[in-house]
């Protein structure tokens, strides 16, 4: 019980912390973010709202401004059960990526965030 509310404490610092800290989004056209929006549509971010790698993850996003649906696998047990059945594990951050037909599920925020560097940071 006492581990369960220090933990819970402990996220709530972490999303205060992440709010104070924010980074500001990245600028770019018009016509350049419509593009970053259209290939964020395939996209899909597994998460728990106060998972310290999740927190990391989404500032990612935000720095990016890339919009990415948001699916909380803690609370919302349709989310979770499609992250278990679909990715085969409950492990966030996993981001669901739709490309050409296929559907593939990255976990660990070290190699997500890699990804969106890849992928958006120069768009």
């Amino acid at each position: 019980m006492l581990m369960k509310a220090l933990r819970v404490g402990l996220g709530q610092l972490v999303i205060l912390g992440d709010w104070l800290t924010r980074p500001g989004k990245k600028k770019r056209t018009p016509e350049a973010q419509a593009a970053v929006e259209t290939q964020a549509k395939d996209l899909t971010l597994y998460q728990f709202h106060a998972c310290p790698f999740c927190v990391k993850t989404r500032r990612t996003l935000h720095r990016l401004n890339v919009p990415v649906a948001l699916r909380d696998a803690k609370n919302n047990e349709l989310d979770r059960q499609t992250l278990l059945n679909e990715g085969g594990k409950i492990k966030v951050p996993c981001l669901r990526i739709e490309e050409a037909g296929q559907t593939v599920w990255m976990y660990d925020s070290k190699v997500i965030i890699d990804y969106l560097e890849k992928r958006f940071a120069t768009v």
